[in-house]
C-alpha cells in the first residue's frame, strides 16, 4: 500500500487557496524551485500524464491539478507546505500500489509524488539501513543481500514501494522466521504540520525521542501523522556496528516447490484447502522446525483451472517439505500433482518467485482477512461455490491465501502498532475485470463472496478465536460503509485495541487534522 495523505482545508489555507493554485503558472510548470528542489507539473506539462496513471488500480485515474515531485527529502517539507498554504486536497505517492482511491480520485487537487526518493544504504549515525520512501521491494532485497548479504522479511511483490508496505506492518515469505517488516523499524523521518499549519521534520526513534511517532508507523498505515520520507532499519536484537548482522541473514539457498490440484471437484477442493490451512495451524509456533517454510494457495475461476499451492522454504528444510506435501494431499481425490521443487541462490530464488514490477492490467476490488483458525466447512463450500460462479471465468478474480503465524506471532499486540499477532494465513480476495468495463458484476460478485463467507460474524472477520480483522494494508472502503459493514467499527477490523493509541499520536502529531484518508485515524 502506498502512503497517503490529504489536508483538510483550515479557514486560512481556503482564503490562500485561489491565490496559491492560481499562481502556478507557465513559469512554473514543469521547473525545480529555487534550488533545485521540487518539479511541478500541471496538465499537458511533460511527466504529468506518466505520473499521473503511475498507480497500480486502473480502476481509478489521479486528475490532480498539480504533481509535485521532490528531489530529496527536504523538499518534501516545501511540497507539504505548499498543499496546506493552498488547502488542496493533496494525495502522496511512494509505490504507487493503494488498491483504493486514497489517491487517484477526484478528490484530490494536488499529488506529491515520491518516486525520487529511492535512497538505500547504511546510515553510521543511527547504526542503521536507511530506505528512502519510494525504494520498491526488489530493489530492497537486492542491494540488501548484494551488499551486505542481509534482508528484510518483506512481500512477495517486488514493485512495492517500502514506505506504505512497512508502514502497514509488511509480511513475506521469510516473515515467519523473522517477523514481520515493521518488526525490524528502528526509525522513521516523517514530515508533520504542527499546530500553526507548518510543516516540519521529524526523526523518531525505538529507543530515542518520539517514540509515540514510531510506534504509530510499525503498522499503523500510512497517510495518517505525516509524510515518511526514510525509515531506519536494524533487528531489535542488534546494535547495528557490523551493518552484516544488524538485519537477518537469509538462508543461502531457496527451494520453491508447486503443488497443482487441476479437478477441483467440491470434495477435492475443500480437503485440498482444508489441509493447506490446518498444517499451517499445526506448525505456526515461533521458532518451530515448520516455520521455515512460507506458502500460499492460489484459486481463480474453477471453471478454468484448478487450485495451485506453493511453498518458499530454506533448501535445508527438504523434510518439512515432503511432510507438508503428503499432508496436502491425504483424502483428496483425484490427487493433487507435485512438480520436483526448484532450488537456487537466496537473492536469484526470491527474485524469480516474486510477482514482478508492473501494474494491474485489469480494474480490481480487493477485501482481506486474518485467520487465526482453519475455515469452517461452511466456509469452505462458499469458497467453492462463489470460485464456481460463471461470472468470473477468464477474469483474474479469485482467492489468495498467505501464510503467517511463526515469529510474526512472537510480538505482542501492542510492542509494534501492528495488531494482528494470532494468525496463521492472511486472506486475500480479488475481483477483477478489463478495465473498458464498469465491473459491476463482478463487484456484486465479491461483496456477497466475502459477506457470505464471514455471515456467521456479521459478514466481516471480526476479531474472534477463528478471526483477526483485516489488513491495512490491503484497504478496503466497504469496511467503513454501513450497507456492507453495519455492525463492526472499521478500526475494530483494522487495528483492535490498538486503535486508541493511534489515536493519542494522531491527537499529538497532526493536531490540525491534516493527514486522512477514508481509513485514516480520527481522533
Amino acid at each position: 500500500m502506498m502512503t497517503t495523505v490529504a489536508t483538510m482545508v483550515t479557514r486560512r489555507a481556503f482564503l490562500a487557496a485561489a491565490a496559491g493554485l492560481a499562481a502556478t503558472g507557465p513559469a512554473t510548470r514543469a521547473m525545480a524551485t529555487p534550488g533545485g528542489d521540487m518539479d511541478v507539473l500541471s496538465a499537458g506539462d511533460p511527466g504529468y500524464a506518466r505520473l499521473a496513471s503511475r498507480g497500480y488500480n486502473p480502476r481509478f485515474r489521479a486528475t490532480p491539478r498539480e504533481i509535485l515531485v521532490p528531489h530529496h527529502p527536504k523538499a518534501v517539507i516545501l511540497a507539504v507546505q505548499r498543499a496546506v498554504d493552498a488547502g488542496a486536497r493533496i494525495g502522496l505517492r511512494s509505490g504507487g500500489h493503494c488498491f483504493e482511491d486514497f489517491v487517484d480520485g477526484p478528490q484530490t487537487r494536488v499529488l506529491i509524488d515520491l518516486e525520487k526518493l529511492g535512497g538505500l544504504g547504511f546510515d553510521r549515525e543511527h547504526n542503521s539501513f536507511s530506505l528512502g520512501a519510494s525504494v520498491d521491494l526488489g530493489t530492497a532485497y537486492r542491494r540488501l543481500a548484494r551488499g551486505w548479504g542481509v534482508t528484510i522479511p518483506g512481500g512477495t511483490c517486488l514493485g512495492v514501494g517500502a514506505a506504505g508496505h512497512i508502514s502497514g506492518g509488511g509480511f513475506g515469505g521469510l516473515s515467519r522466521q523473522f517477523g514481520a517488516v515493521a518488526d525490524h523499524v528502528y526509525g522513521v523521518e516523517v514530515v508533520v504540520v504542527d499546530g500553526s499549519g507548518q510543516a516540519r521534520p521529524v526523526l523518531a526513534t525505538r529507543d530515542g525521542p518520539h517514540r509515540d511517532l514510531w510506534w504509530a508507523h510499525t503498522g499503523g498505515g500510512g497517510g495518517n501523522f505525516g509524510v515518511i520520507t526514510r525509515f531506519l532499519l536494524r533487528s531489535a536484537g542488534s546494535d547495528g556496528h557490523d551493518p552484516r548482522t544488524a538485519l537477518p541473514r537469509p538462508p543461502a539457498r531457496i527451494r520453491v516447490g508447486k503443488v497443482h490440484l487441476a479437478v477441483p471437484t467440491i470434495s477435492a477442493f475443500t480437503a485440498f484447502v482444508g489441509n493447506f490451512l490446518r498444517y499451517f495451524s499445526a506448525h505456526s509456533t515461533p521458532g518451530s522446525p515448520g516455520c521455515s517454510m512460507y506458502g500460499t494457495l492460489h484459486a481463480g475461476s474453477l471453471h478454468t483451472g484448478g487450485v495451485r499451492v506453493e511453498t518458499y522454504y530454506n533448501a535445508e528444510a527438504r523434510h518439512i517439505y515432503d511432510e507438508f506435501a503428503a499432508d496436502l494431499s491425504r483424502g483428496v481425490w483425484p490427487p493433487p500433482v507435485p512438480a520436483r521443487p526448484v532450488e537456487g541462490p537466496f537473492l536469484d530464488a526470491t527474485l524469480q518467485y516474486c510477482t514482478p514490477r508492473g501494474a494491474a492490467t485489469s480494474a480490481i476490488k480487493t477485501k482481506s482477512a486474518f485467520l487465526r483458525a482453519p475455515f469452517s466447512d461452511r466456509q469452505l463450500r462458499t469458497l467453492h461455490r462463489f470460485l464456481s460462479d460463471p461470472v468470473i471465468v477468464d477474469g483474474g478474480s479469485g482467492i489468495e491465501l498467505f501464510t503467517v503465524g511463526g515469529q510474526i506471532n512472537a510480538v505482542s499486540p501492542a510492542q509494534t502498532a501492528l495488531a494482528e499477532r494470532s494468525s496463521i494465513a492472511k486472506l486475500q480476495m480479488v475481483a477483477a475485470w478489463p478495465r473498458s468495463r464498469a465491473g459491476t458484476d463482478e463487484l456484486a460478485w465479491v461483496r456477497n463472496f466475502y459477506r457470505t463467507l464471514y455471515a456467521d460474524t456479521g459478514g466481516v472477520p471480526k476479531p474472534d478465536d477463528a478471526n483477526g480483522g483485516c489488513y491495512v494494508n490491503y484497504p478496503d472502503s466497504d469496511m467503513a460503509a454501513p450497507e456492507w459493514n453495519p455492525d463492526v467499527p472499521w478500526h475494530v477490523l483494522y487495528h483492535q485495541t490498538n486503535y486508541a493509541r493511534l489515536q493519542e499520536a494522531k491527537a499529538r502529531w497532526d493536531p490540525l487534522g491534516c493527514f486522512t484518508h477514508e481509513l485514516g485515524v480520527t481522533t
